[in-house]
């Protein structure tokens, strides 16, 4: 029986849909667990520094393949092993990073799916944009030790410098770092926020769809799962996809297929998700051409 390890900065309660979408990824390759599959899950818990040690676990125990969920744990896997094939979700560019040394390559023991996900965050500006059209006062809340928030921050603040608006950059890197930025952002007098794409923020939606709401606050999220936890707005891939083909990808590779041999994956379709009745709760009126662009609206 093979043994995967599956490597992640979060924990398995934060985000069980999705683990599902993994696992039925595996049985559409043909891979159940406990029937023909072991899997070692090595969870961070929100702690990004224990990623490095979880990782070197895995490689000490020779698993057949590394899933790393995260841009974090990609890299952290990729520091412990060059001959163990991994599999890493990421938000980010996996060849700006490092991960793989092009989408089109010889060798190497990576592969995966590249979200794409920090040059989105201009694309929900925009649809923010256009659902508050008088907001002056805009926030970004980004993680300090992540890697995407720095990106972001850089393509957000030259749009908002051109187009005149007032951008307060928040950081939390922490639960109740997360607490405070709102906090900060209610004392500025902010009137919308855009929240990265950092998984450590996708772990805490529910905090931050509450959070949102004590301040009456219009944020636009990367993915629906912000929305269906009562967020105000998305926009991004799909998550479920994502995760569903990485399982598809395990399945290939314990099949003997090469990473180097199976091309990087990108998002097939990016979705607008709107929720109406936190849009009323905020006062804000959706126009019908947003409506007619969201790909989902939720009432």
């Amino acid at each position: 029986m093979p043994v995967i390890g599956y490597l992640s900065g979060g924990s398995r309660d934060a985000a069980p849909q999705l683990f599902v979408w993994f696992q039925q990824g595996l049985a559409d390759a043909g891979y159940v667990e406990g029937r023909n599959l072991a899997v070692e899950y090595r969870w961070a818990d929100g702690q990004n520094d224990r990623l490095p040690e979880l990782a070197a676990d895995l490689a000490r125990r020779k698993v057949a393949l590394i899933v790393a969920i995260g841009t974090t744990a990609a890299q952290a896997a990729q520091a412990e092993t060059t001959t163990i094939p991994i599999l890493f979700l990421s938000a980010f560019d996996p060849v700006q990073l490092g991960t793989v040394v092009g989408f089109r390559r010889e060798g190497g023991n990576a592969t995966g799916v590249a979200l794409h996900a920090a040059p989105l965050a201009l694309k929900r500006l925009e649809f923010l944009r256009e659902l508050a059209p008088g907001v002056k006062r805009m926030a970004l809340l980004v993680n300090p030790t992540g890697l995407i928030g720095d990106i972001e921050t850089r393509d957000i603040e030259a749009v908002t410098r051109a187009a005149g608006l007032n951008l307060l950059v928040l950081k939390a890197g922490t639960e109740s770092d997360v607490t405070s930025a709102f906090a900060a952002a209610a004392r500025q007098r902010t009137e919308a926020l855009i929240v990265s794409s950092e998984a450590f923020f996708t772990r805490r939606r529910t905090q931050l769809v509450a959070l949102a709401a004590q301040h009456d606050l219009p944020v636009v999220y990367p993915w629906r799962e912000f929305v269906d936890a009562g967020g105000l707005m998305s926009y991004g891939p799909r998550l479920a996809e994502a995760f569903r083909e990485i399982g598809r990808y395990g399945g290939r590779i314990l099949k003997g297929a090469m990473p180097a041999d199976l091309p990087i994956q990108a998002p097939r379709k990016f979705e607008l998700v709107i929720n109406l009745k936190t849009a009323k709760a905020l006062d804000l009126t959706v126009s019908p051409l947003l409506m007619a662009r969201a790909d989902e609206v939720i009432e």
